[in-house]
């Protein structure tokens, strides 16, 4: 099964970004910032339609991107939205804090600089509590930020994470993977197999975009 011809067939029923959102989309491609997919965004305004979180956080704001698709989302049932976002580099949260000033949610999406495992561990976001988590951030602490979520999270919370294939890496085995590349590799596999036989979760690993897992807090 072609699967290529299967995500552009699909995303040719997506709507483009139109305005700025469209000008941030075309400036991070065209600048190789990673940003989610078509059918990503797409799928993260599903869940958040359905699940209706009313504060989410997000591990890896980029220039923003994300965190505007899903205040957006946010505010297409509450009217209002609260995205708390976290990026490491300084040059690029500025770059966020731009982009989202300009569609005008600057009162709706906070964003804290840092390494997001630290993050999680200081008092930054004491006395959180989300009902939505998206991970998108260094792809072998996957498992520290998972681990650094819980007690920010209660039952019923939504945790996905992102770029869980590795553009089809992950699918490898640990041999047929660069040298330079087996640590995050092994970690990734890691992380997925964990993941599955929680017991705190329930979970379903999902073939959209680079392939995203979905948990549900028991």
């Amino acid at each position: 099964m072609d699967y290529d011809r299967i995500r552009t067939f699909i995303n040719s029923y997506n709507r483009d970004d139109a305005g700025l959102l469209g000008e941030i989309h075309s400036e991070a491609l065209s600048s190789c910032v990673p940003i989610i997919r078509d059918e990503t965004r797409e799928f993260l305004k599903l869940i958040i339609t359905m699940h209706k979180p009313e504060h989410i956080l997000e591990l890896g704001t980029a220039v923003g991107y994300s965190a505007i698709i899903m205040a957006e989302a946010m505010r297409m049932y509450a009217g209002h939205a609260a995205v708390t976002t976290v990026e490491l580099e300084h040059d690029t949260a500025e770059t966020a804090r731009k982009n989202i000033a300009g569609m005008g949610l600057s009162d709706f999406i906070r964003v804290i600089e840092g390494d997001a495992a630290k993050i999680l561990e200081s008092d930054d976001l004491s006395g959180e509590n989300f009902d939505m988590v998206f991970i998108d951030a260094a792809k072998s602490q996957y498992q520290n930020y998972l681990d650094g979520v819980l007690k920010y999270v209660h039952k019923g919370s939504v945790i996905v994470c992102d770029n869980i294939l590795m553009g089809g890496e992950v699918l490898d085995s640990h041999f047929h993977v660069e040298k330079r590349d087996r640590t995050i590799h092994d970690k990734m596999r890691k992380f997925l197999y964990n993941l599955k036989n929680d017991s705190r979760f329930v979970t379903s690993i999902v073939a959209i975009g680079d392939g995203m897992t979905v948990s549900y807090v028991v």
